[in-house]
């Protein structure tokens, strides 16, 4: 449940910063004629990205098993990808972001209420769509029932919560050690995502090697037991791992961590609070 919970909290979060600066720079600079459009624009995106979740979680429901097992890997796999250059592309342009969507909205601006549409739409689709996938392939990892769903939601909320909160000038965090620290928890989880994300491709017999366990730890971790569920909710630990889980889980998380902590890769960033506006909006 923490796992799919700081999913929830870290893409949230970044949609929501996203939305904090464009809703701020109209405002600051008298277009509050542009916020209906924009907000068009970031409602879509929202309802697109909810009925992407929705069609992953019903339509595999009519596949065989094997075809569900070969999207649910498949998905799994393009997520990790997904979610790893996002964390990677966050830490460097981090700093940036506030100019270059003030760039691009002062273009939409000169161009229309449909390019203003659009930016929005833009800018926070690309999070949802993310979000959607990447919290569905680790709902699917999880197999824990409906509780893994409830913490990426619980995570949404607290991330609503927080950018309000930036937006009004009433938070201020280090986006850089924020960002850091989160992304690389999230590498963590997804390295358990792709771990079985190849599990299920060996189950729709994709992939050889189902019947050779690397170990099988069962009887000293339960998989029913509060730390085994614990594990599981947190890492996607799994007690009798294939040999290619086991190889997959290493060849990502050592050498994506090595590369995301190695010195000097990015600048320090501001601190939130100060990124959608240096004084508090007066109105939303």
């Amino acid at each position: 449940m923490f796992g799919n919970y700081l999913i929830g909290l870290r893409e949230g979060l970044e949609a929501g910063l996203v939305v904090c600066i464009l809703v701020a720079y109209l405002v600051k600079t008298g277009r509050r004629d542009a916020l209906r459009p924009v907000w068009l624009g970031i409602t879509t995106a929202v309802l697109l990205s909810m009925g992407f979740g929705a069609l992953l979680q019903y339509g595999s429901h009519s596949m065989t098993f094997e075809a569900q097992e070969m999207l649910g890997g498949s998905l799994s796999i393009v997520a990790v990808g997904l979610v790893t250059w996002m964390v990677f592309w966050m830490r460097r342009t981090a700093r940036h972001l506030k100019k270059e969507l003030h760039g691009k909205l002062d273009a939409a601006l000169a161009m229309g209420t449909t390019a203003l549409v659009v930016t929005a739409f833009l800018a926070v689709g690309r999070e949802g769509l993310e979000t959607a996938l990447f919290i569905w392939t680790a709902v699917q990892a999880t197999d824990d029932g409906v509780r893994p769903l409830i913490g990426a939601v619980l995570g949404l909320l607290t991330a609503v919560v927080l950018g309000w909160l930036f937006y009004r000038g009433a938070l201020r965090i280090n986006l850089a050690k924020f960002f850091t620290w989160t992304g690389g928890m999230l590498i963590v989880v997804a390295a358990g995502v792709l771990a079985y994300g190849f599990h299920d491709l060996q189950e729709a017999d994709v992939l050889p090697g189902l019947g050779s366990r690397a170990f099988d730890i069962s009887e000293q971790i339960p998989v029913d037991s509060w730390y085994g569920t614990l594990l599981k909710g947190v890492f996607n630990f799994q007690p009798d791992p294939t040999w290619l889980q086991v190889a997959m889980w290493t060849l990502y998380l050592v050498p994506t961590l090595a590369v995301f902590f190695a010195p000097g890769r990015v600048a320090p960033t501001p601190a939130a609070g100060k990124e959608p506006s240096q004084e508090p909006a007066k109105e939303s």
